[in-house]
């Protein structure tokens, strides 16, 4: 497994815009690179959710409810997967989390409220 460790969570409010972290300082470069990096997020009393996924073809996924305002990206190099999010809602409130080569981070949280 691959250590994870997100950043960038933190209280704001609807509107304003977050860009959340994943570094995995311990992956082999030839193992990150070619790997689906996925971010995830679990708000209270839920399910974990799948939100967004970049393939290593670069080819991207998003759920519905994030469209338009979520971006996933990655820095091969650097060993580090992205999440931009911008137009925040009350509803994007949850923890989350990082996921690639089977291997899940601690999760950051993310509240937004008035």
């Amino acid at each position: 497994q691959v250590r994870l460790v997100e950043s960038g969570g933190g209280l704001v409010q609807p509107g304003e815009s977050l860009r959340l972290t994943c570094a995995a300082p311990t992956a082999i470069t030839s193992v990150f690179r070619p790997t689906t990096k996925a971010w995830y997020r679990q708000a209270p009393g839920k399910q974990r959710e799948l939100v967004a996924r970049l393939a290593p073809s670069g080819t991207t996924w998003y759920a519905d409810g994030v469209k338009g305002r979520f971006t996933i990206s990655a820095d091969n190099s650097r060993k580090r997967v992205y999440l931009q999010i911008n137009s925040l809602e009350p509803e994007d409130t949850a923890v989350y989390y990082c996921y690639l080569d089977n291997s899940w981070g601690q999760g950051t949280q993310v509240t937004v409220s008035p």
